[in-house]
C-alpha cells in the first residue's frame, strides 16, 4: 500500500521549520522616533516652567546619586536635557544609531535602549557623587553606539562587523572622551552606564554554537505509517 502523498506533504513542511518573520522595521522606527518626539515635547514642558518658576524646572528630577527618592530619577533621566543643544546633540545620534539597530527589527532596539537606560541611570546614581543630578539621554547614546561597534563580534554578521568598525572609527575618540571622569559638567557615569548596557544587550544577540540536528529527511505521517 503506498503511503498517503499527503504524508509527505506534511513531513516536508514540518522537516523546513517555521518561516522565519522579516524584522518589524517600521515599527521600531516608529518607536524610535516617537521616544525622541516624547523628549522633545517633555523640553518644551521645562522651559515653560523654568521661564514661569525659574531654575531648575523639571531637570531636578534626575538622577540624585545615593538618595532613596533620586531613584526615581532613572525614570525620567533620559527625558530631561540642559538646554535645547545638549537635546538636539542628543537627539540626532539617538536617531542616526537607533535607526540603525532598528533596521533589525523592533525587539533588538527595544532590548538595547532599556538595557542601556537602566544600566545608565543605575551607574549614576551607584557613582555619581551625593549632591549632583544626573539627566540627559546620553546613557542611551552610549549604549547604541556600543552596541553597534560590538554587535558583529557576537552575531559574527560581515554586515554588523562592517557597520560597527565605521561606528567605531567616527564616535570612537569622542566616546572614550565621554568616558573620562576629568570632563566638568559630564556625567561620565551615565556614559559608562550606558556604555555597558550596549555591550550586554549585543552579548544578548550572540549566535547558538551547538549543531543542530539535519531534518530535511524526516518524514512525519499523519494516518500512519503504510502497511
Amino acid at each position: 500500500m503506498n503511503p498517503d502523498p499527503r504524508a509527505y506533504g506534511a513531513g516536508a513542511a514540518r522537516a523546513a521549520g517555521p518561516t522565519p518573520k522579516d524584522p518589524r522595521r517600521w515599527p521600531a522606527l516608529i518607536l524610535l522616533f516617537s521616544f525622541v518626539a516624547l523628549m522633545w515635547v517633555v523640553e518644551a514642558a521645562d522651559q515653560v516652567i523654568q521661564a514661569a518658576v525659574g531654575s531648575p524646572g523639571l531637570d531636578d528630577d534626575g538622577v540624585r546619586p545615593l538618595t532613596t527618592d533620586g531613584l526615581l530619577g532613572i525614570l525620567f533621566q533620559p527625558f530631561l536635557h540642559g538646554g535645547w543643544g545638549h537635546l538636539i546633540g542628543n537627539s540626532i545620534a539617538l536617531l542616526i544609531l537607533g535607526s540603525i539597530i532598528a533596521l533589525s527589527g523592533l525587539a533588538p532596539l527595544i532590548r538595547v535602549t532599556l538595557v542601556s537606560w537602566v544600566a545608565s541611570g543605575v551607574v549614576s546614581w551607584l557613582l555619581g557623587g551625593v549632591g549632583t543630578v544626573h539627566i540627559g539621554a546620553s546613557g542611551i547614546v552610549f549604549g547604541y553606539i556600543f552596541y553597534v561597534i560590538v554587535r558583529g563580534l557576537f552575531t559574527r554578521s560581515f554586515l554588523h562587523l562592517i557597520i560597527g568598525v565605521l561606528i567605531g572609527f567616527y564616535y570612537g575618540l569622542g566616546a572614550l572622551a565621554g568616558l573620562s571622569p576629568l570632563q566638568d559638567g559630564v556625567s561620565w557615569q551615565g556614559h559608562l552606564g550606558g556604555a555597558i548596557g550596549g555591550v550586554v544587550a549585543a552579548y544578548g544577540h550572540r549566535r547558538d554554537r551547538k549543531p543542530r540536528a539535519v531534518t530535511a529527511g524526516q518524514v512525519r505521517w499523519t494516518a500512519g505509517p503504510p502497511r
